[in-house]
């Protein structure tokens, strides 16, 4: 008994220290830094690039979310829903190679960082999927984690920070 305890202490220690492989990483700014006004509603209302590696075999899809948990609202503010990415995408400036769904705005499609008081947190996630979906644009971020269940192979957070400048 004493021997099995041991074994899963350090199997759940040594398994912390995997990485699960995808990552999520912007040209634009690093992880838990200042993401430039150029992709806000200061700016040019853009998304930022992304890049995704590390996709696990057997990935047929990438879906993400981009989402301020920090917005006065319940639930928070979902900016960007997207689904059926190729595997290994470069997410460009202005991104259209994938279908996209509802924001919180209920636009379709990113809506930039305008947050009305102080720095928020911006969570960009991406989700390697083992199936493509079939979703309508109507879909917003509960209707896409819900689509997601039990497909996901595995995920990675990119966190962007922002505060109005004017």
């Amino acid at each position: 008994m004493r021997t099995t305890l041991l074994l899963a202490a350090v199997f759940v220690t040594m398994s912390s220290f995997l990485p699960d492989g995808i990552t999520i990483t912007s040209s634009a700014f690093r992880h838990n830094l200042p993401i430039p006004t150029k992709y806000s509603c200061e700016g040019e209302n853009i998304n930022p690039p992304l890049d995704i590696s590390g996709i696990p075999e057997g990935t047929q899809s990438v879906a993400l979310i981009m989402h301020d948990p920090d917005a006065p609202m319940k639930g928070g503010f979902t900016h960007w829903v997207m689904w059926n990415i190729k595997p290994n995408a470069h997410i460009s400036e202005k991104y259209n190679g994938a279908e996209m769904g509802m924001n919180s705005a209920r636009k379709i499609g990113y809506i930039g960082m305008c947050p009305p008081t102080g720095t928020h947190h911006y969570h960009f996630t991406v989700y390697a999927l083992d199936t493509k979906l079939s979703l309508t644009a109507q879909t917003d971020k509960a209707g896409l984690e819900e689509a997601m269940k039990g497909h996901i192979l595995a995920e990675s957070t990119l966190t962007g920070l922002y505060k109005k400048t004017k």
